[in-house]
């Protein structure tokens, strides 16, 4: 008997140790296929989805937030030719970024896609975009004028070293022409996390 107790206890805990180690590839696996060119889901049931065009990355780190604390997908546009750091140069006249903005038939910004999958289940949509003299940085524009946002929320949010938010969340509504669209919310380029949160909260997106 002695022994028989033994070897039931050796089984259970060779048992034990087996479980553990699936669990931790099962994340480790989980954790690297994620891929920031396509959607990414934290939300089980995919009723809202966080958009976003970041120039320098300020608002990818919001996009980011706001995605993890409504519990959304999110989605990022891509232009089909990047912007580099030097494109985005504003204090020097000739770069991309100057041209663009003095020249509106270069704003036309070709991105990668403008189609999100499922699209349809979305009813709540947040889209985020830097500030770009006092507009929203035109290459989110395509992406707007080629969706229809008919019975979607639509949340706008920027990111801005000094501008405010101002008629950027209008315009845009303006080019889309469907969907109900709520006042958005500008945030400094260093917000901190708990306040895009609480925005988040403030909402009431249940």
């Amino acid at each position: 008997m002695l022994l028989a107790g033994i070897m039931i206890f050796s089984v259970t805990a060779c048992g034990s140790t087996q479980t553990a180690n699936v669990n931790e590839n099962t994340s480790d696996v989980s954790d690297g296929t994620q891929d920031n060119t396509d959607i990414q889901t934290t939300a089980a049931d995919g009723k809202s989805i966080v958009i976003y065009f970041s120039g320098s990355g300020n608002t990818k780190r919001v996009a980011e937030f706001v995605a993890d604390e409504a519990g959304a997908d999110i989605f990022e546009l891509v232009p089909v030719n990047p912007y580099t750091d030097d494109d985005l140069n504003w204090r020097d006249s000739d770069r991309r970024v100057n041209k663009e903005h003095d020249n509106p038939e270069l704003q036309d910004i070709e991105l990668t896609t403008i189609d999100i999958p499922d699209w349809d289940s979305y009813d709540t949509v947040f889209i985020g975009y830097p500030i770009w003299w006092q507009e929203a940085a035109w290459p989110i524009n395509n992406f707007v004028k080629g969706n229809d946002f008919t019975d979607k929320k639509v949340i706008p949010f920027c990111t801005s070293t000094s501008s405010g938010f101002g008629e950027s969340g209008s315009k845009l509504a303006k080019i889309a022409g469907t969907g109900t669209w709520i006042d958005g919310m500008r945030f400094s380029e260093n917000v901190a996390e708990s306040d895009v949160r609480e925005w988040v909260r403030s909402l009431d997106l249940e």
